[in-house]
């Protein structure tokens, strides 16, 4: 039943916060949700453009009434859930944030998506209705009432649709790595002409499938782009970039909103770098050594790949 369902994707950013007393902050979902009754982390759907920390903490404020400050980002995850009452299936890419309290008083919201905001110790969030992704958050059991499809629906890698001013925007998740081997060399991936960065160097990795954790979805990238079989080290940080007008081998200007995680990851047997996707977005892989890699002028790395080796301490 599930596979007959429209498909859709959004990015989300969620705060994971407590108190003094050690009580975390969650919020309750309305008739008005998919979910009523469910409790959750506050949060919810990134803006086009908007950079994943100030959703977490516009939506905290509009769903709690309190102010909050990002302090770090703590987990990256994915899941799929369907709604046959609304007739879809949704794929998110949930990013979660420890936040804490700067001010603001406590609230409760009338005919909103979530209608109640309360402070809970675990053992009381533990008999709680929570989402899963909020329970995995909180090192809680992650029993769930969610609706997950049979089948991973189809759905393509990248869409555009027109916005309000006419112009197509995209939104897309996508997962990346800074990948080392025992010598300390950096494997990097160069951007094939026609697509946006073109002849820059990139970071092995690209956008995640329907259904795909982000971690898995690199580590399948990283074979894909570089024949090289890595494991997963940590979660380095997301970088969110916009390009009002981004070109590339659609042949018009897109409104592009990247929303990128990237990881630490290690290849431990480094063999001689091979393209296998022939014609797509990359045209070379390449280990750099580290002085190589810092005598690499900025303007030949792409925005996430600077971002992410400064985030890894190798520039």
């Amino acid at each position: 039943m599930t596979t007959l369902l429209e498909p859709l994707r959004r990015i989300a950013a969620y705060a994971v916060c407590a108190d003094s007393d050690g009580r975390v902050l969650l919020v309750r979902a309305s008739e008005r949700s998919g979910t009523p009754g469910t409790w959750s982390l506050p949060g919810g759907a990134v803006d086009h453009g908007e950079d994943p920390k100030h959703t977490v903490v516009r939506e905290t404020a509009a769903e709690t009434g309190l102010s909050v400050a990002v302090a770090a980002l703590q987990d990256v995850l994915a899941d799929m859930r369907a709604l046959p009452g609304r007739g879809i299936t949704i794929h998110t890419d949930r990013l979660l944030y420890t936040v804490s309290v700067r001010g603001g008083t406590l609230a409760d919201r009338v005919d909103r998506p979530t209608d109640l905001a309360r402070w809970f110790t675990l053992d009381e969030a533990r008999e709680l209705p929570l989402r899963s992704f909020a329970a995995r958050a909180l090192g809680l059991p992650t029993a769930t009432d969610d609706v997950v499809p049979g089948e991973v629906p189809e759905f393509p890698s990248f869409y555009a649709v027109p916005g309000p001013d006419g112009l197509h925007r995209a939104q897309r998740f996508a997962a990346y790595a800074v990948v080392t081997d025992p010598e300390e060399r950096v494997l990097l991936t160069r951007v094939s002409d026609g697509y946006p960065g073109a002849g820059c160097w990139h970071l092995p990795g690209g956008g995640t499938d329907y259904g795909e954790q982000p971690g898995a979805a690199l580590i399948r990238e990283l074979v894909e782009e570089t024949g090289q079989t890595g494991r997963l080290v940590e979660l380095l940080g997301v970088a969110s970039h916009r390009d009002a007008a981004s070109l590339g081998p659609e042949g018009y200007p897109i409104d592009w909103h990247g929303v990128r995680a990237f990881y630490r990851v290690v290849v431990d047997q480094p063999a001689p770098p091979t393209v296998a996707d022939v014609g797509g977005s990359t045209c070379e892989a390449r280990w750099f050594r580290r002085e190589e890699l810092g005598a690499l002028p900025t303007d030949r790395l792409t925005e996430v790949t600077a971002e992410a080796v400064h985030a890894a301490h190798l520039l």
